[in-house]
């Protein structure tokens, strides 16, 4: 082959290939923005109340997203008729620059040479940190296929869906992503508080929910758990647990010794042995300890809510209560909205300037990660991150004035200047 020819053929293949690249990295460069951006957006234009026409949310970047995991407490408490719903969120102890897998953009080229652009399937799940409860109650589970019993030793109970503990059981629950309550209770007023514990009042209402579910044949507390989860006797407790099957999905958990049988409490011995000094641990959370500061959190809560009437002898209903481990994401964003005239007074705007058309606003959102999905939960303004300061020219201040026609100044005079 003649050499010029060959050349020839090794430049275009070299320009294919160049035009090649140029191509894929122009794609990745104008690639568009991941669907969980997209859909925060539209999510914070409604929690906004603004119109969509009207108002244009850019601003985000994903590298510069804070990632947390935080606790997220719900709670709904019937007084009367009247129903109030709190939600809590603990504060996030770290916060880290993490690439989150919803945020990210794969690119990978396929046989055919082509660009795809698609999202991770991966998923981010926080879990709650092991907790303790005792019996009696009942446990449904959701993902009872990855269910784990060990007690102390890994028992093949195979698809496990509902799990009973006896009187004087306790378990450690490892793995879960939320705990909630399946149905509503009735508590008790009023609340016995001592001045030396805050938390003596949710201490014997927890009592008193015990030994009322010792004496009633139906158990009264019934919790569901989320998440991959795994039941183990605590290591702290010196009698091992038997498992029975009840029913394809049903197990019982009990202790090798049989429980000593509840003895009736009389009405005028029930505050003495309900006192918060023999009882310093909030059933069923065999964990928690009276002590506890986010328990003293809730107590005062409660008080501020119920008031005159948590001194007063009637009972109120706790709805739903749900503790799950949520992932947090705070990140900035700006808000450009169209100014109409007649929202401005633009008497004492200079004519110098030129007017505006849009007005800019920069705001501060804290959602949760749910899915491929971040749900707004705070939205709030925080100061331009940029100010920008106006520069006049001498003469526009003086009046276009000579420096000749100015009055001379003459300054106090220092006598410690040399």
């Amino acid at each position: 082959m003649d050499p010029r020819l060959r050349f020839l053929n090794l430049f275009l293949l070299l320009c294919a290939l160049g035009l090649s690249r140029g191509l894929i990295s122009a794609q990745g460069l104008n690639s568009p923005a991941p669907k969980a951006i997209a859909d925060l957006k539209d999510a914070i234009v409604k929690l906004l109340g603004f119109q969509s026409e009207d108002l244009k949310v850019s601003g985000f970047d994903v590298r510069d997203a804070l990632v947390g995991q935080t606790l997220a407490y719900e709670f709904d408490i019937e007084i009367g008729n009247k129903k109030y719903p709190f939600k809590l969120l603990e504060d996030v102890n770290r916060w880290e620059y993490v690439h989150l897998p919803i945020f990210r953009v794969e690119e990978s080229i396929e046989q055919n040479g082509l660009v795809k652009i698609g999202e991770s399937d991966e998923r981010v799940g926080p879990v709650l940190a092991p907790f303790q409860l005792a019996g009696p109650m009942e446990l449904w589970i959701q993902d009872g296929d990855d269910m784990r019993v060990s007690i102390p030793h890994d028992v093949d109970a195979g698809v496990v869906k509902k799990v009973m503990l006896a009187e004087g059981t306790t378990v450690t629950v490892k793995g879960a992503r939320s705990v909630s309550m399946r149905h509503p209770l009735d508590l008790p007023l009023p609340l016995n508080r001592t001045q030396n514990n805050l938390a003596s009042g949710l201490l014997t209402l927890a009592n008193h929910l015990r030994l009322t579910s010792l004496t009633q044949d139906k158990t009264l507390l019934s919790l569901r758990i989320v998440g991959p989860t795994s039941l183990a006797s605590p290591s702290s407790s010196p009698s091992k647990l038997k498992l029975k099957r009840l029913a394809p999905g049903l197990v019982e958990l009990s202790k090798t010794n049989p429980a000593t049988p509840a003895v009736p409490i009389a009405e005028e011995d029930e505050d003495t042995i309900l006192t918060p000094d023999r009882f310093t641990t909030l059933w069923p959370l065999a964990s928690i300890n009276g002590s506890n500061p986010n328990l003293q959190g809730f107590e005062k809560l409660l008080y501020s809510v119920l008031g005159d009437q948590a001194k007063k002898t009637g009972s109120f209903r706790l709805v739903k209560a749900e503790v799950s481990a949520q992932t947090s994401v705070k990140m900035g964003f700006r808000v450009e909205r169209r100014i109409k005239e007649e929202e401005m007074d633009w008497s004492r705007y200079p004519e110098w300037k030129t007017k505006p058309e849009t007005m800019k606003m920069y705001f501060e959102v804290l959602g949760k990660v749910e899915g491929n999905k971040v749900i707004p939960e705070r939205v709030m303004e925080v100061p331009d991150p940029v100010r920008v300061e106006d520069t006049v020219a001498t003469n526009l201040l003086t009046g276009n004035q000579t420096m000749s026609t100015l009055p001379i100044v003459h300054p106090p005079p220092n006598y410690f200047t040399l």
